[in-house]
């Protein structure tokens, strides 16, 4: 899975670069803003995927002493960084498209070339944005999961300025081309905002959805009334690929350890089945009322004394 992971990190590099340098020529040459606004787009993309391919390789490494919780927190700051990058290439966009109408500079000229970079744009990214997303579900990897709506949101601004720089090619309506670049910008920025908040959330350890805690609850209902989810002891995190489970399971008084160890196994096992990657930690202690329990009444008395 770390291969492919990595695989597929350097294939975004690649063809990021490929459609970065054709954008930007063909921007040029056609003096475009539209163009330009998505290579600028697909630059901010190339940074991100080379910020994903280092989070994967660094990600991946097991857990050591400096870091016994592994190195998944990584791929999440690699997308907040990939977010922030998105985020900051729509600004730049909209602030070139916003000067080039209020000075009334289009540019006329044959877009030919433009509409057939644009088309090849859409093509590869659907392609290769469709191979993110499998291998990111396969390793629950939040940074390649990242890329690859980067690349998918690069599929619909390029359909957006294909379709415009063909409307343009048929009705010489040249201003249409900043408008299209402003519309692609606002497209662009709101892509950036949800990665931030996704991995902003997970960088401050924000637990894992409320359907998904159910999930867990559910998988313990299972067990009763042999065993019983400690009220509001449930603590759950995403860190990179991994998610992290903590539980406090009560037992009956009369339950052997041999019992409650077997019980936990089969809880873990059952969670881990429902969410791959998991860490499951499960601290089990007996329901216990101190006005009922001969070990509680005698350490209570203890302490009076």
């Amino acid at each position: 899975m770390e291969k492919k992971k990595k695989f597929a990190a350097k294939l975004s590099i690649l063809s990021n670069l490929i459609l970065t340098s054709l954008k930007f020529i063909a921007g040029i040459i056609t003096g475009s803003m539209s163009i330009v606004s998505e290579a600028i787009h697909s630059l901010s993309d190339l940074f991100a995927s080379i910020v994903t391919f280092f989070s994967v390789l660094k990600s991946s490494k097991p857990a050591d002493d400096d870091h016994p919780y592994g190195h998944g927190k990584y791929e999440d700051m690699s997308g907040f960084i990939e977010g922030m990058l998105i985020i900051f290439a729509s600004l730049c966009i909209i602030y070139e498209a916003v000067r080039k109408i209020i000075h009334n500079q289009p540019v006329e000229t044959e877009n030919t070339l433009g509409i057939a970079v644009m088309f090849l744009a859409v093509v590869m990214n659907f392609l290769i944005s469709a191979y993110l997303f499998r291998v990111s579900k396969e390793s629950n990897s939040i940074s390649l999961y990242a890329d690859g709506q980067h690349l998918r949101t690069d599929v619909y601004s390029s359909i957006g300025v294909l379709l415009g720089l063909i409307v343009i090619k048929l009705t010489g309506y040249y201003v249409l081309d900043s408008l299209i670049a402003i519309f692609v910008a606002l497209f662009i920025f709101n892509t950036g905002y949800k990665i931030i908040k996704q991995t902003w959330m997970r960088l401050l350890d924000h637990s894992l959805p409320e359907e998904e805690i159910n999930k867990i609850k559910n998988i313990v209902s299972n067990f009763s009334p042999d065993v019983t989810l400690k009220e509001q002891s449930i603590k759950t995190r995403r860190t990179g690929p991994s998610i992290d489970i903590d539980l406090i399971l009560q037992f009956k008084e009369n339950t052997t350890l041999c019992e409650c160890h077997k019980i936990c196994d089969e809880i873990e096992k059952q969670i881990q089945a429902e969410f791959v990657n998991s860490s499951i930690s499960i601290h089990a202690e007996p329901v216990c009322y101190k006005k009922d329990c001969p070990t509680c009444k005698s350490e209570q008395q203890v302490n009076i004394k």
